[in-house]
């Protein structure tokens, strides 16, 4: 499953947003409460926040760019097709963003990179599809039902649309989300399902392949997509779809996944949130039960927002433990600053028209109305 399959399908359904616009004879809120910031967005499928400038990476508009106060986009660089990872290093010096070209008929991506800015013009670009190609790390993965029975293969056979019982991780790449990591970049592949370390060099590696996400198949679900009793039971295993990466205050890396099948609630809300030991490579889920998880950010007190596409809303996780946290139709991307200050970008609708947003979450205690 591809993450680019997912929002275009989606993009056109997505709820309208509704935002609450305080003005100065408004108590300020007592509940979270998105302010918009900007509405000159499609598809702003990430933000990055360093040193008070707001970068968005644009796959609708394909474009990197930054934030202007009057709500104004500037264009950093226009023309990258699929544009939707963005980070900066810790310092501000280093800017990186991913894109992927995809074959619109077909869903193939024909090409994924990082790009990584530096100080006095430094450039320098790094052929993720093209690392794929050569490594194909999660190869050691097997997707559908491992040792499946006859009566479970022919099951599949007989209803192609599913795609085989069982195969191996392939080759594809689609460079969705990055974060710095030190003097390093770190990319979720939610093609190639993984995660990428990327030095300033360009040079990659693999740093941790995500295992497959495992659905017992009950009666219900089997009943609904017309297989036979005897794949009740059976368990499925799922591609993860890694959709992005942030560094924990505790130096681990956090991981929001996609099921990898049916990402509406069809098949029950299966989006993940992942621990990976960045030094091993190791892996273990810290919560699930979201629906649609696209993004995530770290607190300031190590709480973890995750945005839930399809659920409309950011909920937050402590402790393992999740909760709504503020309604936000056609979310898609969430992410904090250094201070705390939680922002978060909407998806742009077809029907009913309305355009991609940048807001920013107020919380504040109420005051009294002057």
């Amino acid at each position: 499953m591809r993450t680019s399959r997912l929002l275009a399908a989606a993009g056109a359904g997505a709820a309208a947003l509704v935002l609450v616009l305080p003005t100065q004879a408004s108590a300020t809120p007592k509940t979270p409460t998105p302010v918009l910031k900007s509405d000159q967005l499609a598809a702003p499928f990430n933000l990055a926040l360093n040193h008070g400038n707001v970068y968005v990476a644009d796959g609708g508009l394909n474009l990197l760019g930054k934030l202007n106060k009057d709500g104004s986009i500037k264009v950093l660089a226009a023309d990258q097709p699929g544009a939707s990872g963005v980070a900066t290093s810790d310092d501000g010096r280093y800017l990186a963003y991913t894109t992927t070209v995809t074959n619109e008929a077909t869903f193939e991506n024909t090409a994924s990179a990082l790009h990584i800015w530096g100080p006095k013009g430094f450039r320098v670009d790094a052929d993720t599809l093209a690392y794929d190609n050569a490594n194909n790390p999660d190869k050691k993965n097997t997707y559908g039902i491992v040792n499946p029975s006859q009566c479970v293969i022919d099951a599949f056979a007989a209803h192609p649309e599913f795609g085989p019982v069982n195969y191996p991780g392939g080759i594809d790449s689609h460079a969705y989300s990055v974060t710095a990591w030190g003097d390093k970049f770190v990319i979720a592949d939610a093609g190639a399902n993984d995660l990428l370390l990327v030095d300033r060099q360009g040079h990659i590696s693999t740093l941790a392949v995500l295992p497959p996400q495992r659905t017992v198949i009950t009666a219900e679900i089997a009943a609904g997509m017309g297989l036979p009793a005897c794949v009740v039971g059976a368990t499925y295993g799922f591609e993860p779809v890694p959709t992005d990466v942030e560094v924990g205050r505790d130096g681990f890396l956090y991981v929001t996944t996609l099921p990898g099948g049916p990402e509406d609630p069809s098949l029950g809300a299966r989006g993940k949130l992942h621990r990976v030991d960045p030094w091993t490579g190791r892996s273990h889920v810290v919560a699930s039960g979201f629906l649609g998880a696209t993004n995530l950010a770290i607190g300031k007190h190590g709480e973890i927002y995750v945005a839930e596409f399809f659920d409309g809303r950011i909920s937050v996780v402590r402790h393992g433990a999740v909760r709504p946290y503020v309604t936000l139709p056609g979310v898609v991307a969430v992410e904090t600053s250094k201070g705390g200050q939680l922002w978060a970008a909407t998806l742009g609708n077809e029907e009913p028209p309305a355009p991609g947003t940048i807001v920013k979450i107020v919380n504040k205690k109420a005051v009294p109305v002057t």
